[in-house]
């Protein structure tokens, strides 16, 4: 009688490192592994940026962009870009609304897999799962803080988002999206109901819907 020989799952502790996910995979023989995550998801202006980055090399300082400062952000982007395959997928506010944000959300990730330059071995999600990636895949809870590859998808989606909504600021004044880059604030959603949205708000959004005045587009159309 023949009997199948089944590997020991391997068993990782969230307390074990940045880097715990990849080596664990990696001692499987999975490697490359690429890590995704997206920004904007909970805007309601701008667009969703999707991330996908297999690092090549460690990138010290690595951590959930969002706790991380600009400045710290901005290195690390810089660093990662030159130690990472990356691919990028940036989808616009009406396609957003045309389609649905978690639809897009799905088939940003795998846009953005699909663009890298390397097939990966095996590819961990932020949060939920994606079906239909081209490898093995995992969703990992709160994946930006404890999978090293996540966190530079992280990264790398938020720099791009951000440096987009700097850039939409300077085309429409009126909102602030420097300051706060398209998500609801006070002073955003006064500023809705003053000037009403501009093109590159999400018109399906519960937020912008009730900023909406006599005319479709606010003050931002040229």
């Amino acid at each position: 009688m023949t009997v199948a020989f089944r590997p020991r799952p391997s068993v990782v502790r969230r307390d074990s490192g940045l880097y715990a996910y990849e080596r664990a995979l990696a001692r499987r023989g999975l490697a490359p592994i690429a890590g995704v995550d997206e920004a904007g998801r909970g805007a309601c202006a701008g667009p969703l940026v999707v991330a996908a980055v297999i690092l090549r090399k460690q990138v010290p300082g690595l951590g959930d962009s969002k706790l991380l400062s600009p400045v710290v952000r901005e290195r690390l982007y810089e660093q990662i870009m030159r130690v990472s395959h990356v691919g990028i997928v940036v989808i616009p506010p009406g396609e957003i609304d045309a389609k649905g944000l978690h639809k897009c959300n799905v088939a940003g990730m795998r846009r953005a897999v699909a663009q890298l330059p390397c097939d990966p071995e095996y590819i961990l999600t932020d949060g939920f799962p994606v079906p239909g990636l081209p490898a093995p895949s995992l969703a990992v809870w709160k994946g930006d803080q404890v999978a090293a590859c996540v966190a530079a998808a992280s990264i790398v989606a938020k720099v791009t988002r951000d440096r987009i909504m700097v850039a939409l600021d300077e085309r429409y004044p009126h909102y602030g999206f420097a300051e706060h880059k398209g998500y609801v604030t006070p002073g955003h959603r006064l500023a809705l109901e003053t000037h009403g949205p501009c093109p590159d708000h999400r018109y399906s959004f519960v937020t912008v819907a009730r900023g909406m005045g006599e005319n479709e587009l606010g003050a931002g159309v040229a």
